[in-house]
């Protein structure tokens, strides 16, 4: 008994000093089998609903009769007896016992059995399983009381581990927390920032693969991939019907044990990505929801992630929307320096075109008409008259020109006038039957709304002469409570929308005007029924 005691403190001096979760388990069972002289021992972990075992170390089996087994058992029959107990059980026969569920295929052959609970005030850890005592007796008390000192032992050895582990993991995590801190502040590059959130957030959920997706005209673009998974940075991804729209559309996280049996799972997509388990966090600044990420099969036997992984992944999802956010304001902030630098260019030209140009053609005009009143010669006045008639069109010419660049009336006295300038010019050059109705109020808008809208509505009217082929036009400008907006329609020939999304560079820049002002714009047309082009600019 003595060295049996001895090797029992020795083992306890042992365990005190291993702080890896899984070696400790493991040397747990290798002790307790060599106190008893059991030849088979196993220690059983309770997960964290103490219903079952979550995971299951053992020692005497071989790695042949290990494999064969197969799965693991998760707390049946006499397993199970002592999760619910939770103390001491001692059997001359497994078999004998009603509560026995018998062995799985490939089992080895176990009779004589001891339990032990592994306790730490009160909290039941897990469970120490010995069988097969050498000699073929039964285990003695004395067993039953040194495994249970053991277990004693091992419950604090346990909990310091678990501890261990757990500050370890916070501390990467803080890590990398810091790390996706530091390059927020520091990095101008997007796509840089989110493969470092995807990567560090995969490493620390151990999931087989992260990916970022931002939304994109209506869709979500693929901003981001970490792990093994066989998508594309920049491909899009449908919102319509799939589990990411439904989600973004709730705008919460979910977590999604089995997705073959989420009933808004894309079974397509699934089997593409072979995604068994899920994390879905939204991207989330302030009420916006820019984007999604998606983790997916946590790199563990149970695949499933926990609550702590979902908590985890939205905090890098913060993390991530702030960058996302940045990098849409550097951009829009960027863009409305290049339009504002644009217009006051147009501006300028316009006003050196009038003032300068324009005067300079009226004088040679008023020349021309000295020259043809003071002679008589025919060949001479012919020649004059010819000269003076492209001088006229010139002048016509630089006053149009000076209209489309900046027309002083969007200046002077606003948008209504502005517009009524240029759907009479528009319709005199082209013969076009053009409508204007304005409903707007007597006060003045801003002026980046006034100059969007106009140059919108000129957009417009350039792209039915050059595709529509339209005879007639209908503008109508509305101001509401809050916003102002414009519905520019036309008979022409249409198209359809479903196979040209994006439209030309025209279209593109009138996204690119709308999205400085927060703005909407909608195009509803069909082959051969017209095009209704419609958009909104709220007013703050």
């Amino acid at each position: 008994m003595a060295d049996r005691i001895r090797s029992l403190l020795d083992a306890g001096i042992a365990l005190s000093s291993e702080l890896s979760l899984d070696a400790l388990l493991q040397r747990l069972t290798d002790t307790a089998a060599e106190l008893t002289g059991a030849r088979y021992a196993a220690l059983g972990v309770i997960d964290p609903n103490r219903t079952e075992l979550e995971s299951f170390v053992t020692t005497g089996l071989d790695p042949e009769t290990f494999a064969a087994i197969g799965d693991l058992p998760r707390g049946r029959g006499i397993l199970g007896v002592l999760i619910d107990e939770a103390r001491p059980l001692r059997l001359h026969d497994i078999a004998d016992d009603p509560r026995s569920v018998g062995f799985p295929r490939n089992h080895p052959e176990m009779r004589t059995f001891l339990g032990v609970p592994i306790l730490l005030r009160g909290v039941a850890y897990g469970n120490l399983y010995l069988t097969e005592k050498e000699g073929g007796g039964d285990f003695t008390t004395e067993d039953q009381e040194l495994v249970t000192l053991l277990a004693s032992q091992a419950a604090v050895a346990i909990e310091n581990a678990r501890l261990f582990e757990s500050a370890k993991r916070w501390s990467d995590r803080l890590e990398s927390l810091i790390e996706v801190g530091n390059a927020l502040a520091t990095e101008d590059e997007l796509s840089r920032m989110l493969d470092l959130v995807a990567r560090r957030l995969r490493e620390i959920l151990h999931a087989r693969f992260v990916v970022i997706l931002l939304r994109s005209d209506g869709d979500l673009r693929i901003d981001a991939v970490a792990g093994e998974v066989d998508v594309a940075v920049g491909a899009s991804a449908s919102l319509a019907g799939t589990k990411a729209g439904r989600v973004l559309e709730r705008g919460r996280s979910e977590r999604v044990d089995a997705v073959i049996e989420d009933p808004e799972s894309d079974l397509e997509l699934t089997r593409e990505l072979g995604m068994l388990t899920a994390l879905f966090v939204p991207m989330r600044i302030r009420s916006d929801v820019m984007g999604l990420i998606v983790a997916g099969d946590k790199l563990v036997p149970d695949l499933r992630f926990s609550s702590e992984d979902l908590r985890l992944a939205e905090t890098f999802a913060s993390r991530a929307a702030v960058a996302a956010d940045q990098a849409r304001r550097v951009q829009r902030d960027a863009f409305r320096r290049v339009v504002q630098a644009q217009e006051e260019e147009r501006r300028r030209l316009a006003r050196e075109l009038h003032d300068e140009t324009g005067q300079a053609l009226a004088s040679i005009l008023l020349g021309l008409k000295t020259l043809e009143e003071a002679g008589d010669v025919s060949e001479l006045g012919e020649r004059v008259a010819t000269l003076r008639s492209r001088v006229v069109e010139t002048l016509q010419d630089v006053r149009r020109l000076a209209v489309e660049l900046r027309p002083a009336a969007l200046d002077d006295f606003g948008l209504e006038p502005a517009l009524e300038r240029l759907v009479s010019g528009f319709a005199e050059q082209t013969g076009l039957k053009v409508e204007l109705e304005s409903r707007l109020h007597d006060d003045r808008l801003p002026q980046e709304v006034e100059t969007v809208l106009y140059r919108i509505v000129q957009e417009a009217l350039t792209n039915i002469v050059k595709h529509a082929n339209a005879g007639r036009v209908s503008i109508v400008v509305t101001q509401r409570a809050g916003s102002v907006g414009a519905i520019v329609e036309d008979d022409g020939r249409g198209f359809d929308p479903e196979q040209d999304t994006n439209g030309g560079i025209g279209l593109i820049g009138m996204r690119e005007r709308l999205s400085l002002l927060d703005g909407s714009m909608t195009i509803e047309s069909a082959k051969g029924k017209g095009t209704t082009l419609v958009v909104e600019v709220p007013l703050r």
